[in-house]
């Protein structure tokens, strides 16, 4: 590979340490045949986009090489940026395929749109070992600094993206604003709020705080007279093709490839990027039996992830980890399935076994002295599943039941969300000791995973909330299209989700306000001052061409560590 004069760069294509033997066979029940798999690829790689329809793309591919996935930035840095995109160098060398020559491509970053003032241009390789995508890990460049990037391979020419580079950490940065999203099911409607976002010229980047695919076989979720469109594969995936050409799915949305190319992508995952209920040693949604060793589905699972995310692995392959923006803030991306002990059996008491973990012993350590040591403002935390505890036992049984499905909750109605922090509470109580104790001001936990708005005080100690005190506080973002409660029920929006909402804020008075039926995406606006979550909405998941609208703002002040309401949305 060139290596341009004076900036540093490095390649961090993907190499398969997979090999096809280890792959798990399939059941009957489920097509695992290798020409299945080059058939859905296909059809994921031909979908329309961006106005190219499958003829198009066809024709494209049989000229020569062609960008059909976009291209994107990540995990932005003072001196640098990930660059990411994939390359189709011909028509059967589709997501998963294994097939297809490897491609030199080229590469430039430059200081304008037009691209005569270049900074930095070099050539990497996209060949079978990662599916044909390329990552390049440019370095040398300017704080807080945008920058615009394109890739070639031989006559094709790709999109071109915008990146931004973060403050100094030493700076002292005015603000900083993050678009913040999670839970994109495609079968359940249109990205129409990735591409509100990329229509936003003010975001510093956008935080994906999980479920960026899901794992599911059509009409598993939602049911099958529900389904939007239809992703590929068809089947659950299992394989490492399965989850490269799920993720190639993706990747052919417009509004995700909009994103992309307007904004760096900072992102941790959650359960559905390998799916439903994910621990250390398995998931709920996989069967030993029928759908073979979880550690290798798992491993091909982050293998794809890496590839296909502008995302750079950290500690042992795992996504946490830390990026700072000025003496602003500092933001901490925690891994909660990679470590997790496997989800307590509600009511069975073992939900405060100090025994068991969410984070593991090593990341938990890493977070609590990050905090510590922090000098910035405000200690943001990307966590993907709620922290705040909760209680839902007061809610009415026709409204407990469905919502039970949607949180993972007995049926029964014991208040547990064992898949959330409160199914490890030993962790949850030295965390927020540790911050109560340090007297570390100003953390915000940042969260997904749970299909609905939440803004929340995080209680010390949620019994004797609010005298005990609080430690953080908490905004959770609604999904862009994964089923929420009147999805669930089949109900019109603001029905049900009234009773359900008055309920919940009844029982858990550090609940400062919730959203069970909208989908849509949030912004987070930084300042010395305070920190604040603006909320938009999505006028209809279901239609691509739905508008999105402010819904509601809350905020915490400074050394507050409380949350309120606000009747504006940041200019």
């Amino acid at each position: 590979m060139h290596r341009p004069s004076g900036l540093p760069v490095r390649s961090t294509s993907v190499t398969s340490d997979l090999p096809p033997s280890s792959v798990p066979s399939s059941g009957s029940e489920h097509p695992r045949r290798r020409t299945v798999v080059l058939g859905a690829a296909a059809a994921a790689a031909l979908t329309p986009l961006a106005g190219l329809g499958t003829a198009g793309a066809a024709r494209a591919v049989a000229r020569g090489p062609a960008f059909l996935h976009g291209v994107a930035s990540g995990d932005p840095l003072p001196d640098g940026v990930l660059l990411w995109t994939r390359v189709t160098p011909a028509p059967e060398a589709v997501p998963g395929s294994g097939l297809g020559d490897a491609v030199t491509v080229g590469w430039e970053i430059a200081a304008d749109r037009a691209f005569s003032r270049v900074v930095a241009r070099g050539t990497t390789t996209a060949s079978v070992a990662a599916d044909h995508t390329v990552k390049v890990d440019v370095r040398g460049l300017q704080p807080r600094t945008p920058y615009w990037y394109r890739f070639t391979a031989g006559g094709a020419v790709s999109p071109v993206g915008r990146a931004l580079t973060t403050p100094h950490p030493g700076a002292d940065t005015p603000g900083v604003r993050f678009g913040v999203v999670s839970c994109a099911n495609w079968e359940s409607g249109y990205f129409s709020a990735y591409r509100h976002l990329a229509a936003r010229a003010d975001l510093d980047a956008v935080l994906h705080l999980g479920d960026y695919i899901y794992e599911y076989g059509t009409g598993e979720y939602p049911e099958a007279k529900y389904v939007v469109r239809r992703h590929q594969p068809r089947h659950e995936i299992l394989t490492l093709a399965d989850y490269r050409a799920r993720h190639g799915t993706y990747k052919t949305d417009a509004d995700l490839q909009a994103l992309h190319s307007a904004h760096p992508l900072v992102a941790i995952w959650d359960d559905h990027e390998f799916a439903d209920d994910t621990w250390s040693g398995g998931a709920g949604n996989h069967t030993p039996e029928t759908e073979g060793d979880w550690s290798v589905r798992a491993a091909a699972a982050k293998q794809a992830y890496f590839e296909w995310m502008p995302v750079r692995p950290s500690v042992a392959g795992t996504v946490y980890r830390r990026l700072r923006f000025g003496k602003l803030a500092d933001l901490h991306l925690l891994d909660l399935r990679s470590f997790r002990s496997q989800q307590a059996k509600t009511g069975s008491g073992s939900v405060d076994d100090p025994g068991r973990t969410i984070t593991g012993r090593a990341q938990l350590d890493w977070l609590k002295a990050g905090l510590a040591s922090s000098d910035a403002a405000w200690k943001l935390v990307g966590t993907s599943v709620m922290i705040s505890p909760l209680a839902f036992a007061s809610l009415p049984a026709h409204v407990l039941k469905p919502l039970a499905k949607m949180l993972g909750l007995p049926g029964g109605g014991l208040a547990v969300n064992v898949d959330q922090w409160d199914g490890y509470t030993s962790d949850r109580e030295e965390l927020l000791g540790h911050i109560k104790d340090r007297g570390i001001k100003n953390t915000v936990f940042l969260t997904g995973d749970i299909h609905m708005g939440w803004a929340n005080e995080v209680p010390l100690d949620m019994a004797t909330y609010p005298t005990s005190g609080t430690a953080a506080t908490e905004f959770v973002v609604t999904s862009v299209t994964s089923d929420n409660l009147d999805e669930t029920l089949r109900v019109a929006p603001d029905t049900v989700s009234l009773v359900a909402e008055a309920a919940v804020k009844a029982a858990n008075w550090h609940v400062k306000w919730v959203d069970m039926d909208d989908h849509g995406y949030g912004v987070l606006d930084v300042t010395a001052e305070r920190a604040q979550m603006d909320y938009y909405v999505l006028s209809d998941m279901r239609r691509p061409d739905a508008t999105a609208s402010w819904s509601c703002s809350f905020r915490t002040l400074n050394g507050s560590q409380k949350v309120e309401r606000v009747d504006r949305p940041v200019p």
